[in-house]
């Protein structure tokens, strides 16, 4: 069971990271747009997304300088696994929920998250 959760966390990151990069590139692009999901980055993800958040989802977006770059150290989400069994957590990041996290590549400030379906496509 845990190399299926590693593969599940695998795959919702992959897919932040594309989301993220849309995101990204769109900023770079569009001032306006850049603004606005500084301004207002949950409204922003979800109109981006077509998805709604969660009401205690906090986003924020940060902006990296070529004198600052940030290290955003993610949740682990291998954290709640516990001798060869599922914590609640894990069980719903299997079952289906939300992965929250955060990246930072060199240059590229990654804000994300992500509803996992499960096998009955329920969120």
């Amino acid at each position: 069971m845990h190399d299926e959760l590693k593969k599940v966390i695998s795959q919702a990151m992959n897919t932040r990271f594309e989301f993220e990069q849309k995101l990204i590139q769109q900023a770079w692009e569009n001032e306006a747009f850049k603004q606005e999901l500084l301004n207002n980055p949950k409204a922003v993800y979800a109109r981006e997304s077509g998805e709604e958040l969660p009401k205690d989802l906090e986003i924020e977006v940060i902006q990296e300088t070529a004198n600052k770059v940030y290290l955003v150290i993610p949740n682990n989400p291998a954290s709640s696994l516990t001798e060869g069994e599922l914590a609640e957590e894990a069980l719903e990041a299997v079952a289906g929920g939300v992965c929250l996290g955060f990246t930072l590549a060199y240059g590229e400030a990654k804000i994300g998250w992500l509803k996992i379906r499960n096998a009955n496509n329920k969120v």
